[in-house]
């Protein structure tokens, strides 16, 4: 495993920005995940490890774009209809025998190589066909319904970036170019554990003063869609001399450590304490809402973050924060998260120098235009407001006040991108 360097998280100081915070992780973090070949029917959701070329022309040759009669534009009459012999059958697949016949057509099907000395196609629906001759209309433009080789991708050209999570098109793109197995990245080994005597497993019966343990399920569910191969590790207990063995246990057979709650100033937040005994820990402060302290540090050489307790500042932080650190370690690339406008429905007023992410839902105003509904309650530990909402609108750290009617960017649930 590769080795962290020791101020890689040494990230202190005043507020950071999330944008500050992924330069941060991008400029200092290296890349953890080695590289395996696989088939492309595996590939999917996997990070190309490497540039993919083109092994080929996509098209490789000249082709027809549809179903219809091939010629030599020097044949035509200029502005009237032109009458041409039919000469052949050229189906898709099929070799042409040879050039294309001086004042004749030839029947050709989609797909198919254009013959030499062709370079126009008439649809075969704006002909007419009178036993061995074609009817052809004036106007169609020289090389029409032609596609030329190398038009999609020329050979030699980066089909698809090192880095790029891969989707059902690029695996497609692959393929028409010429490869049938590709390097990519190996999944991140994600660990991932709650923290507190107060929680129980889901399902299980709760004694007074305990709660479900939702935060696990909801950071087991998020990271795997992140493509991390996560192993939940269950529940610490507030146990300050069995936590650093467990926390030890667990870096020596993963890239990432994920925590919820344990890692604030509190008597009962042990896991500070814990990882501080056996490596090192930095708090950052993000200038973000909800989700404002989060802890990161290395265990041995392994990456360990310490979300807030509360299940929407989880939510927040492994999407901005997280995401940007999974990126990098795992080297694939950190694209901007995509985000629609909508028009405020509502009035909230924030403090300057903070993100904000409100929890909003989408409709449709009388006037056609979307418009974003902020979720009745704030709280960070208000699980059903995710459930019960469409995105988080966000609130740039320079505005202080949002009016009815205001313009505003949302971000959609799921926030994986």
């Amino acid at each position: 495993m590769a080795q962290l360097t020791d101020d890689c998280f040494a990230f202190g100081g005043p507020l950071l920005s999330v944008e500050d915070a992924a330069a941060l992780i991008a400029g200092r973090l290296p890349i953890l995940a080695g590289t395996e070949t696989l088939p492309l029917a595996e590939a999917d959701g996997r990070v190309a490890a490497a540039d993919i070329l083109a092994g080929l022309d996509l098209p490789p040759f000249d082709n027809s774009a549809v179903d219809g009669y091939a010629v030599r534009f020097a044949d035509l009459a200029a502005g009237t209809e032109t009458v041409l012999p039919v000469r052949g059958r050229l189906p898709a697949g099929a070799l042409p025998d040879a050039a294309a016949v001086p004042g004749a057509a030839l029947r050709i099907f989609t797909g198919a190589a254009m013959p030499p000395g062709a370079d126009t196609v008439f649809m075969q629906e704006d002909v007419r066909r009178e036993g061995d001759v074609v009817v052809l209309p004036a106007g169609l433009k020289a090389g029409a319904n032609r596609r030329l080789a190398g038009e999609d991708v020329a050979r030699g050209s980066t089909v698809i970036p090192a880095g790029r999570r891969l989707t059902p098109p690029d695996l497609g793109l692959a393929a028409a170019t010429g490869h049938a197995r590709i390097a990519v990245r190996r999944r991140l080994r994600v660990a991932v554990f709650s923290t507190g005597d107060e929680l129980a497993e889901p399902g299980a019966s709760l004694r007074p003063g305990a709660i479900h343990d939702s935060n696990r399920v909801l950071l087991v569910a998020l990271l795997r869609r992140l493509g991390a191969e996560v192993s939940d590790l269950g529940i610490l207990r507030d146990d300050p001399a069995a936590l650093p063995e467990r926390l030890r246990a667990a870096a020596g057979g993963h890239d990432l450590i994920v925590t919820s709650g344990g890692v604030s100033t509190g008597e009962e937040d042990h896991v500070k304490a814990a990882v501080e005994a056996i490596g090192r820990l930095v708090f950052w402060r993000l200038a973000i809402k909800p989700g404002r302290p989060v802890a990161m540090g290395l265990i041995g050489d392994t990456a360990f973050v310490g979300l807030p307790g509360n299940p929407v500042a989880v939510y927040v932080t492994l999407l901005f924060v997280v995401r940007p650190l999974l990126a990098r370690l795992g080297g694939a690339l950190l694209d901007a998260p995509p985000s629609e406008p909508a028009r405020a429905a509502f009035a909230y007023a924030k403090k300057a120098g903070r993100r904000e992410y409100v929890r909003v839902s989408l409709r449709r105003g009388a006037d056609g235009v979307v418009e974003a509904v902020k979720f009745p309650r704030d709280g960070a530990g208000i699980l059903s407001s995710l459930t019960g909402s469409d995105g988080l609108a966000e609130l740039p750290e320079a505005v202080t006040r949002v009016a009815e009617g205001d313009r505003i960017e949302v971000f959609r649930h799921p926030l994986l991108w």
